[in-house]
């Protein structure tokens, strides 16, 4: 577990889930060409992809 602290391993893990979430559901590519219109294609994926997962999280309530 020390090396997985030390090399940063979960915020590793973490990137590459969201990154295979992100491609399994929108797709492999960008379609647009220019780099401008790419970003703006990925902030509505990135937004939709967030939408759908906040949708689906269950919420949980602590009782004592």
């Amino acid at each position: 577990m020390s090396w997985q602290r030390e090399t940063g391993y979960g915020r590793r893990s973490k990137g590459e889930t969201a990154m295979a979430r992100y491609k399994g559901i929108l797709g492999d590519r960008l379609h647009a060409r220019t780099l401008p219109a790419q970003q703006a294609e990925a902030m509505i994926g990135v937004t939709a992809l967030n939408r759908m997962l906040k949708t689906g999280r269950p919420v949980s309530v602590r009782k004592a």
